[in-house]
């Protein structure tokens, strides 16, 4: 049985309820009976911004933070297990109120978990691993060896079969607490955003830009981490890992994917901005894309599969197209992916670094794969021109309903300009 609040003074941390909790442990558990599953792993891996880590803290509230390494056993029945470095100290009762059975590993995760599953009697048992086989951008798994082989060690006759998808299946589908806090994520980039606008002058080095930008949402409750590809340049194309030590000019794009965490829970943005003036091509296709994206929102129900989606955003862009003129001929293509605890699914991307041309490996796996109402994801079309000199993406976290994609950020479609301003940086 879980600890209670009561029990002891826990840290200030926000936290899901306890009724949230037993709301994922019964649809998990709902999801293990109908695929004959006893127990559920998830191993430690905080590999790409803890996406990689979501499964365990999606079932455990154990996680968050740069240096939180978890593993997590989850069985049909009895009770859920923690196994953790520092664990008491780090995942105690001080800390979350879910799991009680914390246990001390000193980095063997995977001899924890098999000791725990071998406690409930499941040598023989049919085991599903979180991080076995493919995830929604991970075709080769995310599970380490070292974890899989003291597995399968010490339950040699034991069936481990993936479990990924399952866990996916569960984690799209939003609850309202779920939805409060990315929306809280969201609320919170739209201030790094402006704060963005403010440095973004002529002469500041592109990577002071950045600092002041997730600034403003770390000085608000954002945590660590978080993914913030960028890049800043005269028409710079695709975007980078970091910002650099380039100073910004006049007339300069950043094109940035902005998120911001909130126990974990990671909403985005992609929402170019122009230093003072902005070449004309892109504020041309700037308005391109605003006239299909509220229809592409609007076509963005339940049911809806990702196919379709890929195939509706292709119509679209062929529509808005001008029939002459520097744009005749321009493309628009899908980029969506879940927004929630970690990788959420699926991943919707056309063209992108498959290629220009060519559906993403997960996108083709996920093609008839039916959106949920109450999924929450980052919707970002792009529209090219048909040389591919240029190109605009924008994009908001949207939430789905029966009647449509609805937007959760309040900014207005298009190239946000900065003004002219004086600001002043550390030159130390």
């Amino acid at each position: 049985m879980a600890a209670t609040e009561q029990q002891v003074e826990m840290q200030p941390y926000r936290r899901f309820s306890l009724a949230e909790r037993d709301r994922r442990w019964k649809a998990i558990r709902g999801a293990m009976a109908r695929d004959h599953l006893d127990a559920l792993v998830a191993p430690p891996n905080l590999g790409n911004s803890t996406d990689w880590q979501a499964d365990a803290r999606y079932i455990s509230q154990c996680g968050g933070g740069a240096d939180a390494s978890i593993g997590v056993v989850l069985p049909l029945e009895g009770d859920v297990t923690v196994v953790a470095t520092s664990a008491q100290e780090r995942w105690g009762p001080k800390i979350q109120n879910w799991v009680s059975d914390v246990r001390e590993v000193n980095r063997r995760y995977g001899n924890g978990m098999a000791e725990r599953l071998l406690e409930l009697g499941l040598d023989r048992g049919r085991i599903g691993v979180s991080g076995l086989g493919f995830g929604t951008r991970t075709p080769e798994g995310t599970i380490f060896h070292g974890t899989y082989m003291a597995l399968k060690e010490a339950l040699p006759d034991a069936e481990l079969v993936p479990a990924s998808d399952l866990l996916q299946e569960v984690r799209q589908i939003k609850s309202q607490e779920e939805i409060d806090v990315l929306q809280r994520s969201v609320d919170l980039i739209e201030r790094g955003l402006e704060a963005q606008a403010h440095w973004a002058q002529p002469g500041v080095p592109d990577y002071v830009v950045w600092a002041e930008t997730m600034h403003a949402m770390f000085a608000r409750g954002s945590e660590l981490s978080v993914h913030f590809n960028w890049i800043s340049g005269n028409n710079p194309g695709r975007t980078l890992t970091r910002p650099t030590e380039r100073p910004l000019q006049k007339g300069d794009l950043i094109v940035k994917e902005i998120e911001s965490s909130i126990i974990g829970y990671r909403a985005q943005q992609l929402r170019p901005l122009a230093v003072h003036e902005c070449d004309p091509m892109i504020v041309e296709l700037a308005k391109l894309h605003a006239e299909m994206y509220d229809e592409i929102l609007a076509f963005l129900k339940p049911g809806v599969t990702s196919g379709q989606l890929v195939e509706k955003t292709r119509e679209l862009g062929a529509q808005v197209a001008p029939k002459s003129g520097p744009l005749a001929g321009a493309r628009a293509r899908m980029t969506l992916h879940g927004r929630g605890l970690g990788d959420d699914h699926p991943l919707v991307l056309d063209g992108g670094s498959a290629g220009p041309d060519d559906v993403y490996e997960g996108t083709k796996r996920a093609w008839e794969a039916e959106f949920p109402e109450n999924g929450v994801y980052i919707c970002k079309p792009s529209i090219t021109s048909a040389d591919r000199r240029y190109q605009f993406g924008w994009g908001d976290t949207v939430r789905t309903t029966p009647k449509g994609a609805v937007r959760m950020g309040k900014a207005p479609h298009g190239i946000v300009i900065s003004e002219p301003r004086e600001v002043r940086w550390p030159q130390d």
